[in-house]
């Protein structure tokens, strides 16, 4: 452990804040030890994967835990693919590793950074598939009572960009490794985006993977030479009547249908036409080529990201009468807060 240690390499917005203490975990024993002896001392904690999700708002007063555990075990029944696999893995490493394997499903999910730990909690997803479809259970380590335990999928309560540990388990477990059970039998979802442009019997989880690597490195910044937290906010969910009065003002607005009485539209479009791509605000800006990123300009200090946040979520409530949620968790001193 070191004393006042930059957290500039731990947040893929290229924030530069500090914390009280950092520990890097290698192992899921010593993860899971450290991380209970910590909650039960009181001190403010922040457990991060790849940092890829995080807005780092202040210094953090506390010990940052960085999960680096790693490890896949592979085993394949009649009929299905089953993976177990530790916190610490990089999810794109995952994705490469079943396509590699030759198993599918993953594929779609390609070049989303951050952890497999991680992946649960937002329930990540991209592209026509969620990790709910994936996902078999999640075990987690209780942090007051140190016993571990496992939900099954449908214990987790997924939804869009939600789960039980952003809700009833949020800052009381440590998720120490991920299930999935993929089918033995393949078959492409190409519903979305450029995927509609593959067809016929020749495609393969390969090529899926190709086209989702290829539109994501086209639109969306390498966190590695440009900073930032991937997509910043949700695709707002509104009621049919107010998307056909939006419609009727805006033929080309984007929306995805969900149920009978909801539709999902693109938070990057109403960005987009708001005028807002490109706009900065000191060292924060839009994305040039995707409104839904925001990025680190030019030594982007907290304020001017949150500034920059806060105007763009201003604008497209006073355009569209609809109110934007960030995606990333916006880290205090001591722990989560809002935008």
């Amino acid at each position: 452990m070191t004393d006042f240690t930059s957290l500039k390499a731990h947040n893929t917005f290229g924030l530069e804040h500090s914390c009280r203490a950092l520990f890097i975990a290698k192992t899921t024993p010593e993860l899971s030890a450290f991380c209970k002896q910590l909650y039960l001392s009181g001190e403010p904690m922040l457990i991060l994967g790849g940092g890829s999700n995080v807005v780092l708002c202040e210094d953090f007063a506390g010990t940052v835990v960085v999960v680096k555990t790693k490890g896949i075990e592979l085993n394949v029944t009649e009929s299905h693919y089953c993976l177990a696999v530790e916190a610490g893995e990089d999810w794109h490493h995952l994705v490469c590793y079943c396509l590699d394997k030759g198993i599918g499903g993953f594929e779609n999910l390609a070049l989303i950074p951050g952890t497999v730990g991680a992946a649960p909690i937002q329930n990540i997803g991209a592209y026509g598939v969620e990790l709910k479809e994936l996902c078999e259970w999640v075990e987690y380590l209780d942090l007051a009572s140190g016993e571990r335990s496992r939900l099954s999928v449908e214990q987790c309560n997924f939804s869009y960009r939600d789960s039980v540990f952003k809700q009833q388990l949020s800052g009381k477990v440590l998720i120490t490794r991920v299930g999935f059970k993929v089918p033995k039998v393949w078959g492409p979802r190409l519903n979305y985006g450029p995927l509609k442009a593959l067809k016929g019997p020749s495609v393969t989880a390969k090529a899926v993977f190709d086209c989702i690597c290829a539109t994501r490195m086209e639109k969306l910044p390498d966190p590695a030479s440009v900073g930032n937290a991937g997509s910043f906010f949700k695709n707002p969910i509104i009621e049919n009547e107010q998307f056909q009065a939006l419609l009727a003002q805006y033929p080309n607005i984007v929306g995805y249908p969900q149920g009978d009485s909801h539709t999902k539209v693109a938070a990057g479009w109403l960005i987009e036409t708001a005028g807002l791509k490109g706009y900065q605000v000191g060292g924060a800006a839009v994305h040039e080529k995707q409104a839904l990123v925001l990025i680190n300009r030019d030594n982007a200090s907290s304020d001017d990201v949150l500034c920059l946040a806060r105007h763009i979520v201003d604008c497209i409530s006073k355009q569209f009468a609809i109110n934007l949620e960030h995606e990333p968790r916006m880290i205090a001193s001591t722990g989560e807060r809002s935008l």
